[in-house]
C-alpha cells in the first residue's frame, strides 16, 4: 500500500524555535525525535511570506501572481488542478483540518464581497478536497487562543473548547480514528499557531506561557532591532511547544492505529515573524507587520520530513524553498507533474541528483510592497516596486534596490549594503540572478534600478 502522507504546518513559526536546527531550546521535544528519524533541512523559505498566497501556492504548486492570489482576501480560483484533484485522483481518502483562508474575496482590509470568513466553505471553494472537514476559512475570526468554532464537511458548525492547538489536533485524532484503512490517506493539519491574534493585538500561548518562558533569551535580530519580541516571546514560545505536544499526541495515535511505520509527516510553517522589528522601514505602505519582508525571521522555516523515503537523521544544508511542498508530497504518492508545477521534488535534493542545482531560493513579497527577493548562501538581495501599493498590484515593470545583506559577516541581517559602493559587483550579479527567477516565474523581465527615481 502506498504512505500515508501528514502535511503539519504551523503559522508565522521561526525556524530557531526548533532544537533540531541546534537552538537552545527545549520546547520541540516530539518534533527533535522525528527529525532523528527523518530528514531536517537546515535553510528552507518560504515563497511568499503573507497567509493567503503561501496557501495558495500550497494547494496548486503555483506562484501567487499566476493564481491571482497574491495577496489576502482573495479566494483560490476555480479551474486550477489542484494539490487535492491529483492526490484524490492517485487513489487517496484526503482530511483538511485548521485554518483554510483562500474562500473569502474582496478588497484587503476590507469585509470580503464573497464571505466565509466565519460561515461555512461550500464543497466547490475547497480546493478538490472531498473528505473529512474540519475547518474554518479564517480561524482566527472563529477562534482565540481558547475556545471557538469550526465547520464539518456537511457545513456544520463544531464548535470547541479549550486551548485552539489541541482542539485544531483533536479532530486530527478524529480522524485517524475513523479511518478504515482501504485507501492511502493524505491529512493537512493546518494550525493558526502561533500566529499573534490580531483582535487582541498579542500572541496567544497557553495558561502559564509568561511564566514558564519567562527566561527566554532572544534570537540576535530581534534582541538587536526591539520590535514586541520582549513581552511577546513568551507566549510565542508556549505556542510553538503546544504545537510539539500536538504533534507527539498525533505521532501516539498513528503508532496506536499501526499507522506509524507507512505514513510520511511533514512539519513546516507558512513563514515567520520579525515582531515588528522591521517596522521602521518607508516601504512598508503603512503596515503595522510582522512578517512581510525579505528577512530570514520572515522567510527562513522550519522543515522536517520523516517517513518513506525520508530517513536517516540526516541535515541537509542546501537552500531550499517550501513552494516544492507540493510536488514532493504528489511524487512521495506516486503522482509525477512534471511542469505542471513549480519547484522541485526535495528527495532529489536529499539524494543530490542534480549536482548543477542553483543552490538558492526566488520569494515573491506582497501587501507590504510589491517585492522580489533572492536569498544565496552568502547573500540575501531584495528589491521594490516604488510608488506601487503591494495590496492593489502582483507585480511591477520596474523594481529599485531595496536590502542586501552578507550573510556571511551578518547573520542576523542587521547592516544593510544595498549602496555600498564595495557590494556593487555583488549586487550587480544578484540582480541577474534575481531578474532570471522574475522571467521564470512570471514570463516577464523587468527593470531593477539602484534607487526609486
Amino acid at each position: 500500500m502506498a504512505n500515508n502522507i501528514i502535511f503539519y504546518f504551523s503559522d508565522q513559526q521561526r525556524w530557531d524555535t526548533c532544537g533540531c536546527y541546534g537552538q537552545p531550546l527545549d520546547i520541540t521535544p516530539n518534533l527533535d525525535r522525528m527529525a532523528e528519524e527523518g530528514v531536517v533541512f537546515d535553510n528552507a523559505f518560504s515563497p511568499q511570506p503573507v497567509c493567503g498566497p503561501c496557501r495558495a501556492l500550497f494547494q496548486t504548486g503555483k506562484y501567487p501572481t499566476e493564481t491571482g492570489c497574491f495577496r489576502n482576501n482573495i479566494m483560490l480560483p476555480s479551474g486550477v488542478k489542484t494539490l487535492a484533484d491529483y492526490i484524490e485522483e492517485a487513489g487517496y481518502e484526503t482530511a483538511y483540518i485548521g485554518k483554510w483562508h483562500l474562500a473569502s474575496d474582496g478588497e484587503l482590509e476590507k469585509k470580503p464581497t464573497i464571505d466565509h470568513t466565519v460561515t461555512a466553505v461550500p464543497l466547490e471553494l475547497r480546493g478538490g478536497y472531498t473528505g473529512f472537514w474540519r475547518t474554518a476559512d479564517v480561524l482566527e475570526f472563529t477562534s482565540h487562543g481558547y475556545d471557538g468554532y469550526v465547520f464539518d464537511e456537511n457545513n456544520n458548525r463544531i464548535d470547541f473548547k479549550g486551548y485552539r492547538a489541541d482542539c485544531i489536533n483533536d479532530f486530527a485524532l478524529e480522524y485517524l480514528d475513523q479511518y478504515t484503512g482501504e485507501k492511502p490517506f493524505f491529512m493537512t493539519v493546518s494550525q493558526i499557531e502561533p500566529h499573534h491574534q490580531n483582535d487582541h493585538k498579542h500572541y496567544e500561548g497557553p495558561d502559564g506561557s509568561k511564566e514558564k518562558y519567562a527566561d527566554f533569551v532572544l534570537p540576535g535580530d530581534l534582541k538587536a532591532l526591539g520590535g514586541n519580541a520582549a513581552e511577546e516571546y513568551p507566549d510565542y514560545l508556549g505556542q510553538c511547544a503546544s504545537l510539539d505536544e500536538n504533534l507527539g499526541r498525533l505521532i501516539a495515535k498513528l503508532k496506536e492505529k499501526g499507522l506509524y511505520d507507512n505514513t510520511v509527516i511533514i512539519y513546516a510553517a507558512d513563514h515567520g515573524s520579525h515582531f515588528k522589528t522591521r517596522n521602521t522601514d518607508s516601504h512598508l505602505n503603512g503596515y503595522d507587520d510582522y512578517k512581510r519582508s525579505c528577512h530570514d525571521g520572515c522567510l527562513h522555516v522550519p522543515l522536517v520530513v520523516a517517513g518513506g523515503p525520508f530517513k536517516g537523521g540526516i541535515h541537509i544544508q542546501d537552500l531550499v524553498s517550501t513552494e516544492s511542498l507540493p510536488k514532493t508530497i504528489l511524487a512521495l504518492a506516486g503522482v509525477d507533474v512534471g511542469d505542471a508545477m513549480i519547484g522541485e521534488n526535495l528527495l532529489n535534493v536529499v539524494k543530490h541528483t542534480d549536482p548543477d542545482r542553483p543552490n538558492e531560493v526566488f520569494a515573491q513579497i506582497s501587501e507590504s510592497r510589491v517585492g522580489r527577493c533572492i536569498r544565496t548562501a552568502e547573500f540575501t538581495y531584495s528589491v521594490y516596486a516604488p510608488g506601487i501599493n503591494g495590496g492593489a498590484a502582483a507585480s511591477a515593470d520596474t523594481y529599485a534596490d531595496d536590502f542586501l545583506y552578507d550573510m556571511r559577516v551578518d547573520p542576523w541581517q542587521l547592516n544593510n549594503v544595498v549602496a555600498d559602493p564595495a557590494y556593487a559587483q555583488v549586487k550587480a550579479e544578484l540582480r541577474e540572478r534575481l531578474l532570471n527567477w522574475i522571467e521564470k516565474a512570471e514570463g516577464t523581465r523587468p527593470t531593477i534600478c539602484d534607487e526609486a527615481e
